[in-house]
């Protein structure tokens, strides 16, 4: 079946330009957003004209910090604020939160304008329109706060909340005042506005506290975990991020976000819980670029590093006090520590910096930074010794650099510049190495709308969640294009490269020589780099931490499916033979599935999401969803297909359900055993709990129907749910109806049902087919129910994070006691393929992929 080149690597044209660095920046949901002029255009990377969102930037009102009188507006400090003239708004800085931040378990974005407000918005997930929606004002808290303390920065106050309250009192009593001072005179007096009772200031302190509230750049920490006595079961860890906003008077405000207490497709008005943290003072100058970093080498105690650059050309490393950070319910100044100030005061501004952990060496840190000269500087941290060694300076560009990223765990880093250069650098021991910044990829389409000429300067560098793929946001000089078209409407544009093909420290004895076809487009020796890059980037996903987006992997490996498939399975067959069975075991290729698909209950189930994923999305990829799992696994005929090629889909498809049905197993056996500790503590209250099961009358139909493929086990505690819940009939009932025709829908298949509807003598079935849900697997209702776009099944319940984070899966008396006690809802994730469900969007409407 032919298939569209799937490689995304065509621009995406811009209406507004970027004008500050670090204008571009890749969401952990596979959202790309790009700060230009007065908007922030939100777009997939795979569908460069597709559509969009978008966050419209408006003038917004002076905050009252007090009266100044006349006579002082010409005094040095005020002078550029009056003699200020452009109201245009401008996006000076943007940033992505970690992933099931927003209400719908999709990411926040904190925009920064050129007045220094920041704001906070969530995706239109169910409100039909391209505007993102704003949530939280952090400019207004601020103010609000800093009101409270006389704008010294110290307070008391626990939360913002404790402020307004604080606020509100001053309000009153000054009203009181005012009504004693009418009711003394016999007068009544009209009720004075709320200016009329800020303070008259020097111009001193107007300029102190007006760079005290405007913002120059935001930056998300990356999720945070916190132990909790509260939360809703004992010993399990809830998450947090921190938001840092840096100012013109070098004090960092530090914010804490917490996830949604449940997520929705629904509700559009779930608050936004966010805590003020406090103030850091960085810098005796403007904070212009903020980077973090969680040191996790130490599971016991990770740390969380802040990495800031100012316009003093100073740049200070600061640790975080995780008890402060992520337990503190009052504001304290104190919860960061100076580790390192890596580069005293000079003369050249930091405009840009990005830090990382070294892939070799789990407790050393990588940090590059970029000037307004052009340099760069790259400094290595050895976080158990606290030593700081510099690896080298480099004159990079001509102009200020405006985007630094690292990718492949500090093994490549690219800068872009104003003088419209982006480089690639090679990490090799103790220095940078310059390299070609892009690689080689079969079918790739690297033809553009406009000439690159055309490019005036570049204004950021981002990449991808996989790091295959890297974009940059380049202006164009308009005096180039044609003014009759694109010169009209056309600003910036984004482009990409990839980069999985570059050089790496490996033998260059490729192992999959053999499997090299003679008219293969791509030299062997980049498909060794290719192979061993994009093995890397799926060990990344072992940790169970990093959020399951795999589009640029997907999309590589579909365009070497289609120009050399032999090599693409003995490259999936390495990754599995490496990472699914023990470092031992040395078989043949045909082989290794085959023993895999026998010792799935000691896999873990992110490795099985990952191998479902990879099934579906590239070996399977000609067959839709319900080719997949249709209970018969008679391969379909295909368009052009022969034998050895239906041999091929059979096999893979084989290990997919079988994977499927492992996972099935441990979601049934996990609702089971958690039915049977809540019947032995009769006492507890299901709602306390966390997550309780429903659905297990389906699923003793589905034992019932699937006996031949069961563990005894699964059957055994099956046997015995069904004798304990004879007294519960009315809360585990079998019977189900239609949601449009109140006919009666036995159980047939986990996947789907139909009804029992009459049908006509004309010959016309008029039975309704009926989705059911992936997790409890009754009948989904019609309300908006969660959606999978890789596996394409449809939920209205949430599966428990313990099944996203089994190690193996064996029913014992241990399994019953600790996992099911402690069971508790996750984030909306696919049982199936564990990436983030969402609400199906119609096409017209931005939606992530996330494969």
């Amino acid at each position: 079946m032919a298939r569209s080149c799937p490689c995304p690597l065509q621009p995406a044209m811009l209406l507004g330009s970027p004008s500050f660095p670090n204008a571009i920046a890749w969401s952990d949901d596979n959202l790309i957003a790009v700060a230009s002029a007065h908007l922030v255009t939100i777009l997939r990377p795979d569908l460069p004209i597709g559509p969009r969102g978008v966050i419209k930037v408006s003038p917004s009102e002076p905050l009252p910090v007090g009266f100044v009188e006349r006579k002082d507006l010409p005094s040095g400090c005020l002078l550029p604020m009056a003699l200020y003239r452009d109201d245009k708004p401008v996006v000076r800085s943007i940033s992505w939160s970690p992933l099931g931040m927003a209400a719908n378990s999709g990411c926040l974005i904190a925009v920064c304008t050129y007045e220094g407000h920041v704001k906070i918005y969530r995706p239109p997930f169910c409100d039909y329109c391209a505007e993102w929606i704003e949530v939280v004002d952090i400019t207004k808290q601020l103010y609000e706060y800093l009101k409270c303390t006389d704008f010294q920065g110290t307070g008391i106050a626990s939360d913002v909340s404790d402020v307004l309250n604080n606020r509100s009192c001053l309000l009153k009593n000054a009203s009181d005042q005012m009504d004693s001072l009418s009711n003394t005179n016999g007068k009544v007096l009209k009720k004075m506005p709320e200016n009329h009772l800020l303070p008259l200031i020097s111009a001193d302190q107007y300029a102190s506290r007006s760079a005290m509230l405007c913002s120059l750049v935001v930056s998300w920490s990356p999720l945070l975990h916190v132990e909790s006595e509260s939360y809703p079961i004992p010993n399990i860890c809830a998450s947090v991020s921190l938001l840092a906003v840096g100012g013109k008077s070098g004090k960092i405000s530090l914010w804490r976000f917490h996830p949604p207490e449940c997520y929705t497709i629904q509700d559009g008005k779930v608050p936004t819980t966010v805590k003020f943290v406090g103030l850091l003072q960085a810098h005796n100058s403007w904070v212009t670029t903020i980077s973090w970093l969680l040191f996790a080498f130490d599971s016991s105690n990770p740390q969380i590093l802040l990495a800031t650059g100012s316009s003093d050309g100073s740049v200070k490393i600061w640790l975080g006090d995780n008890e402060k950070l992520l337990k503190s319910s009052a504001v304290d100044q104190t919860s960061f520590s100076l580790l390192k100030e890596v580069i005293t005061v000079n003369a050249v501004p930091v405009s840009v910096l990005s830090v990382t952990l070294h892939s070799q060496y789990p407790s050393k840190m990588l940090l590059a930074t970029g000037k307004v000269s052009g340099s760069v500087e790259v400094w290595l941290c050895d976080m158990s010794s606290r030593e700081f060694d510099k690896l080298g300076s480099y004159d990079a560009h001509d102009f200020v650099v405006t985007g630094l990223a690292w990718a492949f765990g500090g093994r490549f880093l690219y800068s872009c510049s104003q003088d419209n250069l982006v480089r690639s650098w090679i990490l090799h021991e103790n220095r940078l190495d310059e390299v070609t910044i892009f690689s080689d990829m079969p079918c790739s389409d690297s033809s553009i709308c406009t000439s690159r000429d055309a490019f005036d300067s570049c204004f950021g560098v981002a990449v991808s969640p996989g790091n295959l793929v890297i974009a940059t946001v380049h202006c164009f000089d308009v005096e180039k294009l044609n003014r009759m078209y694109e010169g009209r409407f056309l600003r910036a544009a984004i482009e990409y490269f990839w980069i999985g093909g570059l050089q790496v420290n490996v033998k260059l004895k490729s192992p999959f020589s053999c499997y090299i076809e003679e008219n293969s487009s791509v030299p062997e020796k980049d498909l060794t780099y290719w192979g061993n890059n994009i093995i890397w980037s799926l060990n990344q996903y072992q940790c169970l931490d990093k959020p399951l987006v795999l589009r640029d992997i997907i999309a590589a490996l579909l365009a070497f499916k289609d120009n050399n498939s032999k090599y693409l399975e003995r490259l999936l067959i390495k990754w599995i033979s490496s990472t699914f069975l023990p470092s031992h075991i040395d078989l043949p290729p045909e082989k290794v599935l085959p023993l895999v698909s026998s010792s799935l209950a000691d896999i873990s189930s992110r490795l099985l999401h990952l191998l479902n994923i990879i099934c579906r999305r590239v070996m399977l990829a000609e067959l839709d969803a319900d080719q997949i799992t249709r209970t018969n696994r008679k391969v379909q005929n295909l368009e052009g297909s022969c034998p050895a090629m239906e041999k091929e889909i059979a096999k893979w498809k084989e290990i997919l359900l079988s994977s499927e049905r492992e996972l099935r197993e441990r979601l049934v056996g996990f609702s089971f055993s958690a039915f049977q500790t809540n019947m032995s503590h009769p006492e507890t209250d299901p709602s306390q709990c966390g997550w309780y099961p429903v659905g297990l009358a389906q699923m003793e139909q589905w034992i019932a129907l699937d006996q031949e493929h069961l563990r005894e086990p699964l059957k055994s505690i099956a046997s015995k749910v069904t004798h304990e819940k004879r007294f519960l009939t009315s809360k585990c009932s079998a019977v189900e109806s239609c949601s449009f025709c109140a006919a009666s829908v036995p159980f047939e298949s986990p996947e789907f049902g139909f009804c029992q509807g009459e049908d006509c003598s004309s010959g016309n079935d008029n039975r309704h087919r009926l989705l059911r849900c992936s997790v409890s697997m009754q009948v989904c209702p019609i309300t908006p129910i969660w959606y999978c776009v890789c596996c394409q099944r449809s939920g209205f319940r949430l599966a428990p994070e313990q099944l996203f984070r089994m190690s193996s899966f064996h029913l014992d008396s241990d399994f019953s006691t600790k996992s099911s006690s402690q069971a508790v809802s996750s984030k909306p994730l696919c049982p199936f393929c564990g990436i983030v469900l969402q609400r199906q969007q119609p096409d017209f409407l931005l939606s992530p992929i996330p494969v």
